[in-house]
């Protein structure tokens, strides 16, 4: 009898493919719904209980829904050809989405990027904006967008997400830098250039994939996804020197002294230059009213505790 109703519960759940399952986001994703969805995975490389894109969208497959996460990140180091963003970004996620179309599935989630909008951005950012994205990467990003966005269906839903600088335990990134600098003794010296950042804590993009395949009454749409609060980089200095009982070492040289400094790194190739003190002073604020409203439900984490459990996770 027991047995029975293993069976009877493990058919009753949706039956879910989510894309770039090994990354850090598939990774906790899956993690995140195994007690109530029929998880499977799909990547580049064949694994034990994972499909090849080729498999999957060879095959017809009974599914509910697609989570797409996979794609080509974006290069700091600026060393990929803006066709590798093309292939990934915007033809793999047209192939997905067109499979998608022809099958009996429902639910379509597509991971997209806050810069698919803005890479530069003034006041607090939202779906209503005109889309002007400036790299290879946000254009891609875009691209897929607009593709899935002008083949819709009434039969289907589908969502867009476009996250901020996601993080969470494990997830080391660019938050990495920061943390080096604080646990080597080294000062902040840019404690003089005021900005506002958004984050997406990795529980609170979970919590909303959730929501979106457990929901029906939240309509098709792009929405962008974010802590509720923005944190300046002078703050993330604190809250990373806290984790580590350390006190924050913060310095307020003049702004145009690092201008200045800023100048002579682009002629020397130095470490600070002009594009990475704009890319460390910059705000960009990114609304998550839309969805919040959606989902009728408040994010579970601030961004502050998902910030500490992230750095707390580097030691």
């Amino acid at each position: 009898m027991e047995n029975n109703r293993i069976f009877k519960e493990m058919n009753s759940k949706k039956k879910i493919y989510i894309t770039g399952i090994t990354g850090f986001v598939g990774q906790n994703l899956s993690l995140y719904l195994a007690n109530e969805f029929d998880l499977h995975g799909i990547s580049r490389n064949k694994k034990q209980g994972i499909l090849t894109y080729e498999m999957f969208l060879q095959d017809d497959l009974p599914y509910d829904a697609v989570v797409h996460l996979a794609g080509k990140a974006h290069d700091l180091k600026n060393t990929s050809h803006n066709s590798e963003y093309y292939e990934v970004n915007f033809e793999l996620t047209k192939r997905l989405y067109d499979q998608f179309l022809q099958s009996d599935a429902k639910k379509f989630i597509y991971i997209s990027s806050v810069k698919a909008s803005a890479d530069i951005v003034v006041s607090p950012l939202t779906e209503e904006a005109i889309p002007n994205p400036i790299t290879a990467y946000g254009k891609s990003k875009l691209m897929a967008e607009e593709y899935i966005l002008s083949n819709l269906s009434a039969t289907k839903t589908v969502y867009i997400l476009r996250p901020c600088m996601i993080h969470g335990p494990g997830n080391k990134g660019n938050l990495n830098l920061l943390f080096a600098l604080v646990s080597k003794g080294f000062p902040w010296p840019l404690g003089a250039f005021v900005n506002q950042r958004s984050f997406c804590s990795i529980e609170n993009l979970c919590f909303i994939i959730k929501n979106l395949l457990a929901q029906e009454s939240i309509p098709t749409g792009v929405y962008n996804v974010a802590d509720d609060e923005s944190l300046s980089t002078n703050q993330l200095i604190e809250l990373i020197a806290a984790t580590q009982n350390k006190r924050a070492k913060i310095l307020t040289i003049s702004k145009k002294l690092i201008v200045v400094a800023a100048k002579i790194g682009d002629y020397f190739s130095l470490p600070l230059n002009a594009e990475r003190l704009q890319k460390l002073t910059e705000s960009y604020v990114v609304s998550n009213r839309k969805i919040v409203k959606a989902l009728h439900k408040p994010l579970p984490v601030n961004a502050k505790d998902g910030l500490v459990k992230t750095f707390q996770s580097f030691k």
